[in-house]
């Protein structure tokens, strides 16, 4: 009777225990089907989506100037030419010195104000968070920062000159940043979680050392000259065969050391000094990311300033999460989703590419307004970018028909289209200037020749010598392409000995993801069956059909 007590002690001490497991796990289920209704990111084949209200969201964006959100009234003139532009989203600074003018003190009203209004107008937000840097400075803390230099001490140079710039060995000023951040992230929440207005965050902006490639300030010199932490050898040590090549090369010429300082892990040099101070960037950011997901878990990311041809760490802002540092960005800032170029640079091939690595997901947060939108076509197509926003969006002349306009309004109809196809590699881009006249394409049984629509003698000549052209194409069937973009001239082979011919060239659009065919381009318009052309005055769209003959 005894034994049989204590076996029925036993089973009902584990019914309830599977009993509050079982509650548990549907507790968890529950938090997270309320934390994957919130805008999150998702892997999607080979490419990496946000997902918005539950469906896939393609960005169409534009920045805002940086000072342009800090007046209610101007950001109120702008909403219709953004509009205008076909715009969907919007990435916006908010401003720690506004949001928090007296410590401990909050006022939301500007960010209020931005989400009401961009919810009014039917356009998503990223919001910008100018904490304690932006472009390297720190311009944008609060007075009662700037003025306590004892409490927020400055970065330091070389020589020992104070710097406009709070030392990231600072956990005062970490502290302080991460708190108001919490706070703003806990008052998103509140007013917008149902709504999804507000996407994503971008934590600080353009990190970076100025004007060594290291900060000098006593704490940092301190820790210089300490070991590497144990954390970031751990790192290097189970992702070896996986480190960025600049990484690997200089812990493969130091012999792999897994014990000793940074100088002794990393060799001396001013490389070690940007390794070195990428790792405190990094721990800085993700704790006041941290402390903000916490809050209302938004995908965030932190943005690169690029570095000029033949410039060395210190010329340029160093120790940002550039593709050389990115597994230093990634040891020290788990929490940080993905990190992205800030593009002003012609090389746009090239810094899209570098960022395109190990598995970053791709964002193009800002580009030159002046470049041409010819780089987001090829952006979404090559790298399944998440979104593309041209800075100062707002100071582009004639909003109705400019390139933004133009190039948007047919990406706008693509976007179906485009989300289908992300990762599965049946999406290509291409970029053509006076550097690069030429692109071959694979894709399916087909080879794609394009050429600058300059290069063709009969081209009709809008712009200066060799403009930027470009666009994508996209494979609707083994057969059948979509090309898209502008000033691009396509001719057609075959991966056999079979000949490729041109069964129809079709120019048209699409209406709510429908295909409305309208001219049928033969004769002339496709020069007597030679090839597809898209002209260089306007972004527009093509679809062809191929067949094979001997």
């Amino acid at each position: 009777m005894k034994d049989m007590t204590i076996r029925l002690i036993k089973l009902s001490t584990v019914l309830v225990l599977l009993g509050l497991f079982n509650i548990s796990l549907i507790a968890q289920s529950g938090e997270s089907n309320i934390d994957r209704k919130n805008p999150h990111l998702e892997k999607h084949e080979a490419a990496v989506q946000l997902i918005v209200n539950e469906k896939p969201f393609l960005m169409l964006a534009g920045e805002t100037g940086n000072s342009s959100a800090s007046d209610l009234n101007y950001m109120n003139t702008i909403w219709p030419s953004i509009k205008k532009m076909h715009l969907n989203s919007l990435l916006v600074p908010v401003y720690w010195e506004l949001i928090e003018p007296v410590e401990g003190k909050y006022d939301f009203t500007l960010v209020d104000s931005i989400i009401f209004n961009a919810r009014d107008n039917n356009i998503k937000l990223v919001f910008l968070w100018f904490g304690t840097w932006k472009n390297s400075m720190s311009c944008y803390v609060p007075y009662w920062i700037k003025v306590d230099q004892k409490r927020f001490p400055r970065s330091r140079s070389k020589e020992g000159i104070a710097q406009e710039i709070v030392t990231p060995f600072s956990d005062e000023c970490m502290k302080a940043d991460a708190k108001t951040f919490a706070a703003l992230m806990k008052h998103i929440k509140s007013i917008d979680e149902k709504e999804n207005t507000v996407l994503m965050m971008q934590v600080e902006n353009e990190i970076g050392m100025l004007p060594d490639a290291r900060d000098y300030c006593d704490e940092s010199n301190k820790l210089f000259h300490k070991d590497v932490p144990e954390e970031l050898i751990a790192y290097l040590i189970s992702n070896k065969d996986k480190l960025v090549p600049e990484l690997f090369a200089v812990w493969e010429k130091n012999g792999f050391k897994t014990k000793g300082t940074w100088e002794d892990i990393f060799g001396k040099g001013l490389h070690t000094d940007e390794i070195f101070t990428a790792w405190y960037f990094g721990k800085y950011v993700n704790y006041v990311t941290e402390a903000g997901k916490k809050e209302y878990s938004l995908p965030m990311y932190v943005n690169a300033a690029l570095i000029r041809p033949g410039y060395k760490p210190g010329q340029y802002p160093s120790a940002g999460p550039l593709p050389h540092l990115f597994d230093v960005w990634k040891a020290a800032a788990p929490q940080i989703d993905f990190l992205s170029p800030d593009i002003y640079f012609k090389s746009f091939v090239e810094w899209t590419t570098k960022f395109n690595r190990q598995g970053n997901p791709m964002f193009i947060p800002e580009v030159g307004n002046d470049q041409s939108l010819a780089n987001a076509f090829y952006a979404f197509a090559e790298h399944n970018i998440m979104g593309y926003s041209p800075f100062s969006i707002e100071s582009l002349e004639n909003p109705e028909n400019n390139q933004v306009a133009n190039g948007y309004k047919v990406l706008e109809q693509l976007t179906p289209l485009i989300i289908e196809n992300q990762g599965k590699g049946n999406m290509r881009g291409v970029l053509l200037d006076s550097a690069d006249e030429k692109k071959q394409i694979k894709l399916g049984d087909y080879i794609f020749n394009f050429s600058h629509a300059y290069s063709w003698k009969y081209a009709a000549r809008t712009e200066g010598d060799n403009p930027r052209f470009g666009g994508m194409i996209i494979m609707l069937s083994p057969d059948e392409f979509l090309i898209a973009g502008r000033g691009l001239i396509v001719t057609f082979q075959t991966n056999s000995d079979y000949i490729a011919g041109i069964a129809s060239i079709d120019e048209g659009y699409y209406e709510n993801g429908k295909w409305i065919a309208g001219l049928r381009m033969n004769g002339d318009q496709s020069h007597q069956g030679r090839h597809l052309n898209l002209p260089g005055n306007i972004f527009s769209m093509q679809k062809v059909k191929l067949y094979k003959y001997k």
